[in-house]
């Protein structure tokens, strides 16, 4: 048992890594290239390649469990995934904008506050003042804090690299945390999306005999397929605004899908990894799987960040606050993962109160 939990930590870390890496390779593509270049063949691998090709072969049945669940299981994972897309494809965007540092803080202090309060609001609202009702609402608040400190030093970092000519300016960096913002919002639709995935798993696993871990997957390849509507749909747009359809064929291509592709095997193996590290960790699975992978993926995306000198020139007062704001958001996880185990204990109870009334 302990060799499986220990197991269950290393492939959290590794999905860690992958979560806060993703949008490390970008750094490499050359800077006149237009950013649907990138970003479309990015997404076409996320949604649509990677889940056709790979997730079929984790959860057994996927195609024929999503057909058997019916509209009313499938319909919520998909448009709450076609909001998920909106917030990806806002995140590739204030990558642009502010760099992977401020990027990263950012959008998962939201998308952990959106996340965490989204699905609990949705579905268990009658417990909000309870314990564990009052725990979740503290972690979600300590989240936000977090992601105020991380703006403060954004704008500490902006008007720094100003005085010293790098870095982007302050109307470009206010812009860059708005979508950090607005992509962690909507990245927290991923969560609410899967808290509507009941039906799809019970069907994954009665009709399919797959484990739980394993029928997650189909419910992780709706919310994707979702997103590619959104996601590629803008990238689209793009495409024929910027009249750039060329830059498809043009020299270099393979070296940016190569990148594209490189960033799809990351963002996707987070999720893998992260599915089937928690499932390793037993009852403590979710809670504590959760609290581990999100503060480690922060603080990856941060140290990705500083080392490709997105830092360079910022005073030091800008970086105590960004260090400041990480452990803040760590401190919001951890709480917030507290809370997400107390509602599971207290639920336990509910259910056996309820079998020994019978």
């Amino acid at each position: 048992m302990e060799s499986n939990v220990l197991f269950g930590f290393i492939l959290l870390l590794i999905g860690a890594i992958c979560g806060g890496s993703f949008g490390l390779p970008s750094k490499f593509i050359k800077k006149d290239t237009p950013w649907e270049t990138l970003w479309g063949p990015f997404f076409f691998f996320v949604t649509i390649l990677i889940p056709v090709v790979l997730f079929p072969l984790i959860a057994k049945g996927l195609f024929a469990t999503c057909s058997e669940a019916g509209m009313k299981s499938v319909l919520f994972p998909v448009l709450f995934g076609f909001l998920w897309g909106l917030g990806s494809m806002t995140l590739g965007l204030s990558f642009a904008f502010i760099g992977l540092s401020l990027a990263y803080a950012i959008n998962y202090g939201a998308q952990i506050a959106c996340g965490g309060m989204g699905p609990f609001l949705i579905h268990n609202r009658d417990q909000l003042f309870t314990a564990h009702g009052f725990v979740i609402m503290a972690g979600v608040a300590v989240c936000i804090v977090g992601v105020v400190v991380c703006g403060r030093a954004a704008m500490l970092k902006s008007k720094s690299q100003e005085s010293v000519e790098t870095g982007p300016s302050g109307g470009k960096m206010i812009k860059g945390l708005a979508f950090a913002f607005l992509s962690g919002v909507l990245c927290a639709c991923y969560s609410i999306a899967f808290s509507y995935g009941g039906g799809v798993m019970e069907v994954s696993m009665k009709s399919f005999g797959n484990p739980g871990w394993r029928a997650a997957f189909a419910v992780s390849a709706l919310i994707l397929w979702g997103g590619s509507v959104s996601a590629l749909g803008y990238c689209i747009f793009k495409f024929f605004k910027n009249k750039s359809w060329n830059t498809l064929s043009s020299d270099g291509i393979g070296h940016t899908l190569l990148i594209a592709l490189v960033m799809a095997l990351l963002h996707n193996g987070a999720i893998i990894f992260f599915g089937i590290g928690a499932s390793k960790l037993g009852a403590l699975g979710v809670a504590i799987g959760y609290a581990v992978f999100m503060s480690f993926a922060i603080i990856v995306g941060n140290i990705n960040g500083f080392l490709t000198h997105e830092w360079k020139g910022a005073s030091s007062g800008s970086v105590r606050w960004i260090v400041a704001g990480i452990c803040v958001l760590v401190l919001g996880v951890s709480i917030l993962a507290t809370g997400n185990y107390m509602q599971g204990e207290y639920q336990k109870k509910a259910v056996t109160n309820v079998k020994v009334e019978k």
